[in-house]
Formats: C-alpha cells, structure tokens, sequence
C-alpha cells in the first residue's frame, strides 16, 4: 500500500467561509479519479451530503480563489467548484471505490485516529500528577507525534526533537533513528 502523506493532504486545505475543505479537483487527485467522477459520486448521492459536508462555491469565492491559486487546474474550469469537509471526505469515500480511493480513506483515518490519540493523551497529561504516568504519556505521544510527521527520511543515525508547548504543558521529545 503506497501511503499518503501528511504533508500532501495537509498543502490541498484551503478555508472556505472558515471552514477546512479540500478542492474538488483536489480530492479526485488524492483518490485517483477524474473530478467529473467526484462531483457525480457527490450528485448521485446527495443525501449523504448534508451541510456541513460538502461547499459550492460561490461564483466570488471561486474568483478569490483562483486569484490566490495560480494553478492550471483552477484556470480551466467552467463552473465553481466544490469543497469537501472532513466529514465530506468520509463519505465521498465510501462511495469512490479505486484502489487508490482505498489506500487514501486507510491513509485519512489513521491520521486523524493518531491525532485524536494524541489529544487525549495532552489532555490526560494536564490532570495526571504522577511523574511515571506523564513520563510514559509524554513518551507514547512523542512516538505519535513522529508517526504523523515521519517522511521516510533515509538517515545513518540521528536525533530528532520535537518541542511543543501546550497552554498547560511544555513538551519535549527525542526520537533516535538508526539506519534499518
């Protein structure tokens, strides 16, 4: 399974009325079809799209838009395109059904899943008193923290250190990669 990274879905959210979405044309690349096959699966099954799931962009948005994304893709589309949510992305791909609709749906929820791990455990961090307890919490979020921002870097050794300070925690970690 070739895995999509966090960086790739992370640089195709644009904010549209204060909302996180992804392009249409976006989200076809990212499943491995054709934007006409995204925007029919979305047509064809517009009751599993409620609001909140998927944006139509306005003909002003759309103009906006294409003045702050200088790409080929926006240049030669005729009607305003659509935006899906988090929650539009789910179901889009429980409808798209390509291999690489798939892998990306696996890719998405382990992601998020990881994310909501890691909240809980920042959470737990700032109620827990116990210096082991914080102590292994600390060092199974850091452990995630590099699951989510691992790009497959190719190293002999080396240290990396991730430093985050939360509004009840300052949090530090260091991760050793030896060459496999």
């Amino acid at each position: 399974m070739s895995v999509i990274k966090f960086e790739i879905v992370e640089n195709k959210i644009i904010i549209i009325r204060g909302i996180q979405a992804i392009l249409d044309s976006d989200v076809a690349e990212l499943y491995g079809v054709e934007t006409k096959r995204v925007n029919e699966a979305a047509k064809n099954n517009i009751d599993k799209f409620p609001d909140g799931y998927m944006l139509e962009l306005t003909k002003d948005e759309f103009d906006s838009l294409r003045s702050k994304i200088s790409t080929a893709k926006l240049s030669k589309t005729r009607f305003p395109p659509k935006a899906f949510t988090e929650k539009g992305l789910y179901m889009l791909a429980t409808i798209l059904k390509s291999p690489k609709a798939i892998e990306t749906t696996f890719a998405i929820i382990e992601i998020f899943s990881k994310i909501r791990k890691l909240s809980r455990n920042i959470k737990e961090l700032s109620t827990i008193q116990d210096k082991s307890v914080q102590k292994s919490l600390m060092q199974k979020s850091g452990e995630i923290i590099s699951e989510i921002l691992d790009d497959d870097l190719v190293t002999n050794e080396s240290e990396t250190t991730i430093e985050l300070n939360f509004a009840v925690l300052k949090f530090k970690h260091t991760t050793t990669r030896k060459k496999q």
